[in-house]
């Protein structure tokens, strides 16, 4: 009798050692919570993996905006999950298939994630440059909205797409708070606000969550890291820096790149003596003609210098671009070369996601010797 009261006990035992190591199981973390992205250079989102739920929150939507959070679910499990009332700007359900968006640099992200088709409209298809991007607007895919900070509203909402991605410099888009109350969730994307090459590019981790494509975000952007981290570190092998030049004159005030600029960045990492480098402002700078003259007249390279692609259209635009030595030497180099078919300028849609081919642009320009096999994409010589 003791010996089977003994087995009982035992079993007893056991059978709650068994119980307790599934309780202990059901609390341990999920497993997609490893899948959190980690955002290293962009300063104006955040993404969180929760067991449920992804949040993003987007901290720099434009300077000096408030914070805005997204709480990201799984179709499946929305009529699962209940919120507290306002504790989201948006909830939205993954993965999304009909997306408005509101700036070129949204297209190429979903582009390189394999998303473009779900987007179903734009303010202004005319701005669209990329190939693939143009096919969708000729086939009526992609529907014209009228201007950002005047959308047409009633499109928006015939189209019913499941969110809107909103590009604004400040709070005062009437749009989007007509298209909010209507419940369409509008969530803005700031990466236009961002100083830094990569900067920019690491906000296709902001797109990926809401296809459920998170790895494939990582891994993409891991790829451009990498080519930019390396093409940098073959620049610093360059024996010379040329001294550089950016801008040009409108309306008798000369424009160049803050020295904090995502322009004075690139120039930077290409190993180049950028004239206006020690200067704070990380976007233009409004200068005299008198000024620059006296600081970039003898710049040995001139970037970017205005919308004119040809060195006759540059001087008639005003007669003091001849007077630099860049133009007379005929080392004046621009991102306005290459036009989509309706005139949008292909730099300002895809650069911001391939960095890395950018500063292989610069460096080859800067260093010929250093990058012979490759060909310039981006930034080319004024004709």
């Amino acid at each position: 009798m003791a010996k089977n009261q003994r087995s009982i006990l035992f079993l007893s035992f056991l059978l709650m050692v068994l119980i307790g190591c599934k309780q202990a199981e059901k609390k341990q973390p999920v497993q997609n919570q490893e899948t959190t992205s980690t955002i290293t250079y962009a300063t104006g989102f955040t993404v969180n993996k929760e067991a449920d739920f992804t949040v993003i929150k987007v901290t720099g939507a434009w300077p000096g905006a408030d914070n805005f959070t997204y709480a990201l679910v799984p179709k499946e499990k929305l009529p699962t999950i209940s919120f507290p009332r306002d504790a989201y700007d948006a909830i939205i359900g993954t993965p999304i298939d009909k997306v408005v968006i509101t700036s070129t640099t949204h297209i190429e992200p979903l582009n390189q994630l394999g998303v473009l088709n779900t987007v179903v409209g734009f303010p202004n298809t005319d701005y669209i440059s990329s190939p693939e991007a143009r096919e969708l607007v000729e086939n009526g895919q992609i529907q014209d909205l009228g201007m950002n900070d005047v959308l047409n509203t009633e499109m928006v909402l015939a189209l019913n797409p499941e969110l809107i991605v909103g590009f604004s410099i400040n709070n005062e888009n009437k749009a989007y708070d007509i298209i909010k109350k209507a419940g369409t969730p509008v969530v803005y994307n700031g990466d236009w606000v961002e100083h830094t090459p990569l900067g920019k590019a690491e906000w296709i981790k902001f797109f990926a969550p809401f296809y459920q494509k998170e790895a494939l975000g990582d891994n993409i952007f891991a790829q451009i890291e990498a080519s930019y981290l390396e093409a940098k570190e073959i620049a610093q092998k360059a024996k010379t820096k040329p001294t550089v030049l950016t801008g040009g004159l409108y309306k008798d005030v000369w424009y160049v790149a803050g020295g904090k600029s995502w322009m004075a960045k690139f120039l930077e990492d290409a190993n180049s003596d950028y004239l206006w480098a020690d200067n704070d402002e990380t976007g233009s700078i409004g200068l005299s003609l008198e000024s620059v003259l006296e600081k970039g007249q003898n710049a040995e390279i001139w970037f970017n210098s205005s919308s004119q692609t040809t060195y006759a259209g540059l001087g008639q635009a005003s007669t003091h671009h001849i007077q630099f030595d860049a133009f007379k030497n005929k080392k004046v180099y621009s991102n306005a070369i290459d036009k989509g078919e309706t005139g949008g300028l292909i730099f300002y849609e895809l650069a911001p996601s391939r960095p890395d081919v950018v500063l292989k642009d610069f460096i080859k320009i800067l260093h010929p010797e250093l990058l012979l096999d490759h060909q310039l994409q981006f930034i080319k010589p004024l004709q």
